[in-house]
């Protein structure tokens, strides 16, 4: 799977991708039709500490999922929206399931 990693008025460090493209290829596990996969990090210009957003948009056959979690860390933004999409893509998978 093509994971996409785009950010967002900084520059990302090669560690940051890495977990990323870890994390979000997990994802086959529980949905084998994945086609890509783009995390978009932002900083928020705010004065409170969770000011990390990130947005994870993951691409199937026939629709998109998109995640948007607001974090302290991008890492800890990064898996509450692997867990998030994970739920997402096991009930897509129950209802083609119950269709077949």
């Amino acid at each position: 799977m093509k994971v996409n990693v785009h950010a967002v008025n900084f520059n990302i460090d090669r560690k940051l991708v890495d977990f990323i493209d870890e994390k979000v290829n997990k994802l086959e596990k529980f949905y084998d039709r994945i086609v890509s996969a783009d995390a978009f990090l932002k900083v928020e210009q705010t004065s409170e500490k969770e000011n990390k957003v990130v947005e994870l948009k993951v691409i199937v056959p026939g629709d998109e999922f998109i995640v948007k979690k607001t974090c302290k860390t991008f890492e800890e933004g990064v898996d509450l929206s692997v867990e998030a999409q994970q739920r997402l893509l096991l009930k897509r998978k129950e209802k083609l399931s119950e269709h077949a």
